[in-house]
């Protein structure tokens, strides 16, 4: 089997070279904003189809993945199921945001190591206890930061990417959501 590990390739890239893009990207998107307001609101788009016993073919723009439930949830284990992507989509998010707001703070990071755990309790979902919330009812993010700053400056980096995280945003606050269903 082929995994994604083995077939994606991420380019390295020197300190210097994230700083330099990370800057370029953040005055683009400033002065993109200053001059119509409306520009920062973004919509993204996510399409998916069901294939073999439970899995789901998605699409992200040119990107595509899939999604699967282990044995024992009726799937063919053949990729991360939804609440870990889910988990992974935050950790994403937090990487991105940490180095992000490293660079507008100054705040040197080396390195950047996420660690999501979240539990979840099935009953929910298999109609055995309606009182349990069917999602995860607690998340712990464990944040490693390399680098030569203290700890009192990391905090202060932790505070900034906790209030401007999309993703940890999504499952720390109610997201509205709407949902249609229509006949094929």
């Amino acid at each position: 089997m082929t995994t994604l590990l083995e077939t994606t390739v991420i380019p390295e890239i020197t300190g210097e070279e994230r700083a330099d893009r990370l800057n370029a990207a953040g005055a683009a998107w400033s002065d993109r904003i200053d001059n119509n307001r409306s520009s920062a609101k973004l919509t993204y788009r996510v399409e998916g189809v069901g294939e073999g016993a439970v899995a789901t073919r998605l699409r992200a723009g040119k990107h595509e993945f899939v999604i699967d439930e282990p044995a024992a949830l009726a799937g063919d284990d053949v990729a991360a199921s939804p609440v870990e992507y889910a988990l992974g989509a935050l950790i994403g998010c937090q990487v991105v945001v940490y180095r992000l707001y490293a660079q507008v703070l100054g705040i040197k990071v080396d390195n950047v190591r996420v660690t999501a755990e979240g539990d979840l309790d099935a009953a929910r979902l298999l109609g055995k206890d309606p009182s349990v919330r069917p999602g995860f009812s607690d998340v712990r993010l464990h944040i490693e930061l390399d680098g030569p700053e203290t700890q009192e400056r990391y905090e202060q980096l932790r505070d900034a990417v906790d209030v401007n995280c999309p993703v940890l945003d999504l499952f720390a606050n109610v997201t509205p959501v709407s949902v249609t269903v229509a006949k094929a």
